[in-house]
Protein backbone atom coordinates (compact mmCIF):
# COMPACT_ATOMS: atom_id res chain seq x y z
CA UNK A 1 0.00 0.00 0.00
CA UNK A 2 1.21 3.65 -0.42
CA UNK A 3 1.17 6.20 1.84
CA UNK A 4 -1.45 8.56 2.62
CA UNK A 5 -1.05 11.79 1.43
CA UNK A 6 -0.50 14.60 3.57
CA UNK A 7 -3.40 16.16 5.67
CA UNK A 8 -2.23 19.66 4.28
CA UNK A 9 -2.77 18.69 0.51
CA UNK A 10 -6.17 17.46 2.00
CA UNK A 11 -6.50 20.75 3.67
CA UNK A 12 -5.73 22.80 0.05
CA UNK A 13 -8.26 20.84 -1.86
CA UNK A 14 -11.14 21.30 0.11
CA UNK A 15 -10.87 24.37 -0.02
CA UNK A 16 -10.44 24.87 -3.55
CA UNK A 17 -14.02 22.26 -3.58
CA UNK A 18 -15.38 25.02 -1.34
CA UNK A 19 -14.00 27.17 -4.03
CA UNK A 20 -16.51 25.97 -6.31
CA UNK A 21 -13.49 24.12 -8.42
CA UNK A 22 -14.34 20.59 -9.48
CA UNK A 23 -12.81 16.99 -7.94
CA UNK A 24 -10.68 17.28 -11.01
CA UNK A 25 -9.87 20.99 -11.19
CA UNK A 26 -8.90 20.86 -7.80
CA UNK A 27 -6.62 17.94 -8.38
CA UNK A 28 -4.95 18.94 -11.42
CA UNK A 29 -4.21 22.67 -9.53
CA UNK A 30 -2.33 20.39 -6.48
CA UNK A 31 -0.66 17.88 -9.26
CA UNK A 32 -2.90 14.75 -8.53
CA UNK A 33 -4.35 12.72 -10.65
CA UNK A 34 -8.03 12.78 -12.09
CA UNK A 35 -8.91 9.78 -10.35
CA UNK A 36 -7.90 10.99 -6.42
CA UNK A 37 -9.64 14.16 -7.23
CA UNK A 38 -12.66 12.32 -7.90
CA UNK A 39 -12.09 9.98 -4.91
CA UNK A 40 -11.44 12.55 -2.68
CA UNK A 41 -14.60 14.65 -3.80
CA UNK A 42 -16.93 11.70 -3.16
CA UNK A 43 -15.20 10.81 0.01
CA UNK A 44 -16.23 14.99 0.98
CA UNK A 45 -19.44 14.51 -0.22
CA UNK A 46 -20.53 11.50 1.52
CA UNK A 47 -18.92 11.70 4.85
CA UNK A 48 -17.32 15.19 4.90
CA UNK A 49 -13.51 14.00 5.76
CA UNK A 50 -11.28 13.45 3.10
CA UNK A 51 -8.72 11.79 6.25
CA UNK A 52 -6.76 8.77 5.14
CA UNK A 53 -8.12 5.55 6.01
CA UNK A 54 -6.34 3.30 8.15
CA UNK A 55 -4.27 1.14 6.89
CA UNK A 56 -3.59 -2.62 8.12
CA UNK A 57 -4.83 -5.53 10.07
CA UNK A 58 -7.35 -4.11 12.80
CA UNK A 59 -5.37 -4.21 16.82
CA UNK A 60 -6.42 -6.90 18.85
CA UNK A 61 -7.52 -9.50 15.99
CA UNK A 62 -4.87 -11.97 16.09
CA UNK A 63 -4.82 -15.62 16.85
CA UNK A 64 -2.50 -14.60 20.59
CA UNK A 65 -4.78 -12.13 21.38
CA UNK A 66 -7.60 -14.54 22.93
CA UNK A 67 -4.62 -16.12 25.20
CA UNK A 68 -2.64 -12.99 26.68
CA UNK A 69 -3.69 -13.43 30.15
CA UNK A 70 -2.06 -16.89 29.76
CA UNK A 71 1.25 -15.91 28.01
CA UNK A 72 1.57 -12.70 30.38
CA UNK A 73 0.95 -15.44 33.47
CA UNK A 74 3.37 -17.72 32.51
CA UNK A 75 6.58 -15.00 31.95
CA UNK A 76 5.06 -13.61 35.32
CA UNK A 77 5.91 -16.85 36.95
CA UNK A 78 8.86 -17.53 35.22
CA UNK A 79 11.01 -14.39 33.56
CA UNK A 80 13.63 -16.70 32.32
CA UNK A 81 11.30 -18.53 30.30
CA UNK A 82 11.95 -18.91 26.56
CA UNK A 83 9.95 -18.85 23.30
CA UNK A 84 10.23 -22.08 22.29
CA UNK A 85 9.20 -23.38 25.84
CA UNK A 86 6.26 -20.38 25.56
CA UNK A 87 4.99 -22.07 22.40
CA UNK A 88 5.25 -25.46 24.11
CA UNK A 89 3.44 -24.33 27.31
CA UNK A 90 0.44 -22.64 24.86
CA UNK A 91 -0.15 -25.53 22.64
CA UNK A 92 0.16 -27.58 25.97
CA UNK A 93 -2.49 -25.23 27.64
CA UNK A 94 -4.85 -25.00 24.95
CA UNK A 95 -3.81 -26.60 21.51
CA UNK A 96 -2.86 -23.38 20.07
CA UNK A 97 -0.16 -23.79 17.81
CA UNK A 98 2.20 -20.65 17.53
CA UNK A 99 6.01 -19.55 15.89
CA UNK A 100 8.34 -18.43 18.99
CA UNK A 101 8.73 -15.85 16.83
CA UNK A 102 5.10 -14.45 16.92
CA UNK A 103 4.77 -15.11 20.41
CA UNK A 104 7.94 -12.73 21.02
CA UNK A 105 6.44 -9.92 18.86
CA UNK A 106 3.06 -10.30 20.54
CA UNK A 107 4.74 -9.97 23.73
CA UNK A 108 6.97 -6.82 22.18
CA UNK A 109 3.91 -5.20 21.15
CA UNK A 110 2.57 -5.63 24.79
CA UNK A 111 5.27 -3.66 25.98
CA UNK A 112 7.94 -6.80 27.05
CA UNK A 113 11.38 -6.58 26.47
CA UNK A 114 13.75 -9.55 26.76
CA UNK A 115 16.80 -8.34 28.29
CA UNK A 116 19.74 -10.74 28.54
CA UNK A 117 18.69 -13.82 30.48
CA UNK A 118 14.74 -13.40 31.91
CA UNK A 119 11.52 -10.88 30.15
CA UNK A 120 10.91 -7.88 31.85
CA UNK A 121 6.92 -6.18 32.57
CA UNK A 122 6.67 -2.92 30.42
CA UNK A 123 7.74 -0.34 32.54
CA UNK A 124 4.28 1.52 33.83
CA UNK A 125 2.32 -1.77 33.55
CA UNK A 126 0.02 -3.16 35.87
CA UNK A 127 -1.32 -6.19 34.25
CA UNK A 128 -1.61 -9.06 36.73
Amino acid sequence: MSAALSSELRSRFREYIEEGFSGRAAAARLKLSAATGVRWQRKLRETGEIAPDVQGRPPGYGKLSAHRGLLEELVAQDGDITLPELAGALMSATGVVAHSASIGRFLRKLGYTYKKSHWSRPNGCAHG
